[in-house]
């Protein structure tokens, strides 16, 4: 099979990232943050991996719940985060499972497009407390000329970033939190809105750089029937 010059091209930017590593969800716990309360009771935070968001909401929340299906990561956040008493974490499938709440607060990063898309929300929906927030920073598969634009200058960007958060050096290992299970988003930018506006009406949902969107959703002062 004949290389092209754009494979070329796709290799070495493949190269240079792998050896310049950076978290591309990291970059949104500080915008992540501005969204909520300086103070609130509880947070779930759903697909925690090494527990860097978790740790963060425990500055701000009497009590944290971290859960994730990866036993082994959720290991190594419990190492990383020690004795902080604010910040707890538990093996789950949040598929299957999530802890009973109501919480204030419930975050979910890069995690969505692991689970069935619409039955996640709703179960999300039901353990937010009255006037609660869920924020999500997930990922889409690029359709159409949006995503696609985005995706470009993602690809300029994302070396450039490497670089500099790695200060020029090759890093000799990922970061921890890059070390979790991963897999390629199957829905669209269009199919995660029409369902997030449908069972969550009054989302908010962005379209964001490093092939991300974002959602924010404030649950009602006082439960409704649905």
């Amino acid at each position: 099979m004949t290389t092209t010059f754009t494979d070329r091209i796709l290799a070495a930017l493949h190269r240079f990232n792998a050896a310049h590593p950076w978290d591309h969800n990291a970059r949104y716990h500080p915008w992540l943050l501005r969204r909520l309360p300086r103070r609130f009771g509880t947070a779930l935070d759903v697909g925690c991996g090494s527990g860097e968001l978790a740790r963060l909401l425990g500055r701000r929340a009497r009590e944290v719940h971290g859960i994730d299906a990866d036993a082994e990561i959720v290991a190594r956040a419990r190492e990383l985060t020690g004795g902080t008493a604010a910040v707890g974490y538990s093996v789950a499938d949040a598929s299957r499972h999530l802890p009973a709440g109501p919480y204030d607060v419930i975050t979910c990063v890069a995690v969505l497009h692991h689970l069935p898309f619409p039955e996640t929300l709703t179960r999300l929906r039901g353990r937010l407390a009255p006037g609660g927030t869920l924020v999500v920073v997930g990922c889409a598969r690029a359709s159409g000329p949006a995503d696609h634009a985005l995706g470009l200058v993602a690809l300029a960007l994302n070396p450039l970033l490497g670089w500099v958060k790695n200060r020029g050096r090759p890093a000799s290992l990922p970061p921890v939190s890059m070390t979790a299970r991963t897999r390629e988003p199957e829905e669209t930018f269009a199919e995660i809105s029409g369902a997030a506006r449908r069972l969550l009406p009054g989302a908010r949902l962005r379209r964001r750089l490093f092939w991300r969107y974002t959602l924010v959703w404030r649950a009602p002062a006082e439960p409704s029937e649905r």
